[in-house]
C-alpha cells in the first residue's frame, strides 16, 4: 500500500526541467497529494499558463510513480489561485542564490515598476545591491537578465509572480 509520504518523496526527486538545482516540491508546483485506495491524485499549477516544462514535469511524475505497483495515477493541473512565487519554499530560495539566480523578491506584485522604477536586486555572487536590468527575458520566460554594477557579472534574476 502506497502512503501520501511516499508520494511526496518520489516527487521531491524530480527536478525542475528549467532550473534542476530545485525539485518540484521546492518550486511549489505540486499543490496536492490525495490517496483514496490505491487511486493516486496529484494536483499541480504550472508556474505560468503554457509553461512548456509542465508537459516533462508530469512525464516524470509518471515515471518516477511506476516504481509502486497496482496504482491508478491521475494528474490534475489547476490553474486557480494561479500559481506565485511566493510558493517558492525558503530552502529553494537558498539554493537558487547559491546556484548563482537571485531568488525573487518577497513582494510579489511590483507597482513601482509600472511607473519605470527599478528594482535593486541582490548580486547573488557578491552579495551587492547594485543591479542593473539588462532584459526582462533571461534564459527562460520566468527569469530576467541583471547585471551587477560592483562585480560586474551578469546574472539570472527568477521574476517575482
Amino acid at each position: 500500500m502506497i502512503s501520501e509520504d511516499d508520494v511526496w518523496k518520489c516527487l521531491e526527486q524530480i527536478p525542475d526541467p528549467e532550473i534542476p538545482v530545485l525539485n518540484i516540491v521546492e518550486l511549489g508546483v505540486i499543490r496536492k497529494v490525495q490517496i483514496t485506495n490505491n487511486h493516486v491524485t496529484i494536483t499541480l499549477t504550472p508556474t505560468y499558463s503554457g509553461c512548456p516544462a509542465m508537459k516533462h514535469m508530469e512525464q516524470e511524475i509518471q515515471r518516477s510513480l511506476k516504481m509502486f505497483k497496482g496504482i491508478h495515477l491521475k494528474l490534475e493541473t489547476v490553474y486557480f489561485p494561479p500559481w506565485t512565487t511566493s510558493w517558492i519554499s525558503v530552502e529553494a530560495r537558498n539554493k537558487l542564490q547559491a546556484y548563482g539566480i537571485a531568488p525573487p523578491e518577497e513582494e510579489t506584485e511590483r507597482k513601482a515598476a509600472l511607473w519605470g522604477v527599478e528594482s535593486k536586486i541582490q548580486c547573488p555572487r557578491c552579495k551587492q545591491q547594485q543591479s542593473k536590468l539588462i532584459s526582462q527575458f533571461g534564459s527562460t520566460a520566468c527569469k530576467a537578465l541583471y547585471q551587477c554594477q560592483s562585480c560586474m557579472e551578469p546574472f539570472d534574476y527568477f521574476k517575482c509572480l
